[in-house]
């Protein structure tokens, strides 16, 4: 019986370019336009140890953890952008006064400081990492639930710089799951 060696390679020899990505926040939009690095987090798989009389033998675990969302940006000169993770983060902790949770909590033009449903969405949010092909069109996403900031750079300013370089920050993302999926949503 003869096998066909080449009926389980890859058909599509074109590589993923690091360049071909769009990426949505839903509670923070006016990053993902000035967005200029992105990242699919790694993942780790646990490891159990089974004694042995010779030695113990790693068996796979039983708990996946997930690596930081790492996103960098350029910042505009109106740090809107910027301001729209930091007053995430302000409401998350509430540094100078409860009122910074409650208006984090009310989505945008939501009056009600009551409305649950807008609670729970405000303080997390979902994100989509839309990957491009070789030819600049939707490959695949990779979709990010129940996302929230935990960490943003600082913005140095150094007025003897010789040469004009914008700022970029960069925000860490703790997220709850992050799914790799297909054009119809179905996992790869």
């Amino acid at each position: 019986m003869t096998r066909n060696i080449y009926s389980k390679q890859i058909e599509n020899r074109n590589f993923l370019s690091p360049v071909g990505f769009i990426f949505t926040l839903t509670r923070s939009p006016k990053i993902a336009f000035f967005l200029n690095s992105a990242n699919i987090p790694d993942i780790t798989l646990g490891i159990a140890e089974q004694p042995n009389y010779l030695r113990t033998l790693p068996q796979p675990g039983d708990k996946m953890e997930f690596g930081d969302l790492n996103l960098r940006f350029i910042v505009d000169e109106n740090l809107e952008n910027y301001m729209e993770i930091q007053n995430w983060m302000r409401g998350l902790g509430f540094p100078e006064s409860l009122s910074e949770i409650y208006k984090l909590q009310r989505s945008p033009g939501d009056t009600s400081v009551n409305n649950e449903i807008n609670e729970m969405l405000s303080v997390y949010s979902d994100g989509t990492l839309q990957v491009l092909n070789s030819n600049q069109n939707f490959n695949f996403n990779v979709v990010f639930r129940d996302m929230f900031p935990y960490s943003l750079s600082s913005l140095e300013f150094d007025a003897t710089d010789e040469d004009v370089e914008y700022f970029t920050a960069e925000v860490s993302f703790k997220y709850t799951m992050y799914n790799i999926v297909d054009k119809r949503g179905a996992p790869l």
